[in-house]
């Protein structure tokens, strides 16, 4: 089989490709996630009590800081766009078929990935601030109170026209690439931040519940990649997302009031 032949058959078989790059690339993620947080602190209860304590930052910790969270949203974000993804990969294909400019996956994941990492510097802004006023967000979270009036406003989040609107695009990748498809790999660029920005829209208060049940907690982690998921591929996943509205409202209320540790 000559190259030719074997890239033809590559690119017929591209939605296997994507969605195989896909994994890989979540799948590469999940590991370096979840190896970030089996890593040592130091041995028995002197580990533990590390880990417990405020990190002594400077700029090589919060660069540190910024890729764990960079590659924690890439991670938990990643199979909720892979819909979206899937589609693009498939009209670029049609649009290299009937001989007109196609544009690159890749490019438009990576302008999606691009927004994620610009939330990733605003996460780790706000988890340096946390440590420098006492708090542990890495395993404790933000205590009882804050971590309270984070719920209750991710809850009231969840209930605004915004994050309908937002979650509304998310959810129908059909209507936010007949609406914003732009040719060339410019206009791929364009669509990926586009796209990032929604998704940015409905799940950055989703991903600030991290601070409240602590950012090394695996189970937290998943719990929360897994709601993204079922909000934005279930067939009534907006009403979801008013059930987890107000069931964080009520959490909140809960935790604050000493109700719910």
């Amino acid at each position: 089989m000559t190259p030719s032949t074997l890239i033809e058959v590559a690119l017929r078989r591209d939605r296997a490709i994507v969605l195989g790059g896909l994994a890989l690339v979540a799948g590469l993620a999940w590991a370096y996630t979840l190896a970030g947080i089996g890593m040592p602190q130091g041995d028995g209860m002197a580990g533990m009590e590390s880990m417990l304590e405020p990190m002594a930052w400077s700029v090589g910790t919060a660069v540190l800081m910024l890729a764990m969270w960079w590659v924690m949203m890439v991670a938990m974000m990643v199979p909720s766009a892979a819909p979206m993804v899937l589609l693009f990969a498939a009209i670029s294909r049609k649009q290299r078929e009937a001989g007109k400019p196609f544009v690159p996956t890749g490019i438009f994941l990576s302008g999606y990935l691009a927004v994620w990492g610009l939330f990733s510097v605003v996460a780790t802004g706000a988890q340096w601030g946390l440590e420098a006023a006492g708090y542990a967000p890495m395993t404790s979270g933000a205590g009882a109170t804050l971590g309270g009036a984070i719920l209750i406003a991710a809850g009231l989040y969840q209930l605004t026209p915004l994050k309908q609107a937002c979650l509304s695009h998310c959810r129908s990748p059909i209507l936010f690439l007949t609406s914003h498809w732009r040719p060339g790999r410019a206009g791929a660029w364009r669509m990926g931040l586009a796209h990032g920005a929604y998704c940015l829209g409905c799940c950055w208060f989703l991903m600030a519940l991290l601070f409240v049940g602590g950012i090394m907690n695996v189970l937290w982690i998943a719990a929360l990649a897994l709601y993204v998921l079922f909000e934005k591929i279930v067939p009534a996943g907006h009403w979801l997302a008013y059930a987890a509205g107000a069931a964080l409202s009520l959490g909140g209320i809960a935790m604050m009031t000493g109700l719910w540790p």
